[in-house]
């Protein structure tokens, strides 16, 4: 498996993404439409989600990363009982949210697995300072250390 470079690469993202499209298609026209409260919520949900997993990645470290992922996960469920909750109030068929409500499951399944995979991830390495400087070589003649800088000469007295 490649390293992702950008969260864009992310199966679990691009999962979430699709859902959100669907999402704004869903509840651009119909009755649904009118419900303006049930519009913005699932609409917040959706977005939330690939947002939280973008961000998420931005943050380096795999624990962070889980952090983020873990309030996605959060945000995808909440979308697919608020699919439920659509066909519920009558705005949506269950045909409808089927295809919907399976992004939703399989976005989550693939952000719980790369969250399984992180807790196994180290972070990346950093170094010190303390140990940047020990192994830096002198460009002089690269086998060396770095030398101290000459003390200043003082001035001879009168």
């Amino acid at each position: 498996m490649a390293a992702a470079k950008s969260h864009e690469d992310l199966i679990a993202w691009q999962l979430a993404r699709e859902l959100k499209i669907g999402v704004y298609e869903l509840i651009r026209s119909g009755p649904v439409s009118r419900d303006v409260e049930f519009c913005e919520q699932i609409r917040r949900s959706a977005r939330s989600a690939p947002r939280l997993m973008a961000e998420g990645f931005g943050r380096y470290l795999p624990a962070e990363f889980s952090k983020y992922l873990r309030w996605a996960n959060g945000e995808l469920k909440e979308t697919y009982d608020a699919l439920r909750d659509g066909v519920d109030s009558r705005y949506f068929t269950a045909d409808q949210i089927l295809p919907l409500q399976r992004l939703a499951k399989r976005a989550s399944k693939a952000c719980t697995s790369l969250i399984a995979y992180l807790r196994t991830a180290k972070p990346p390495n950093e170094q010190r300072p303390s140990a940047n400087l020990r192994n830096r070589k002198n460009p002089k003649n690269p086998r060396t250390r770095p030398t101290e800088p000459p003390e200043p000469i003082e001035p001879n007295e009168p």
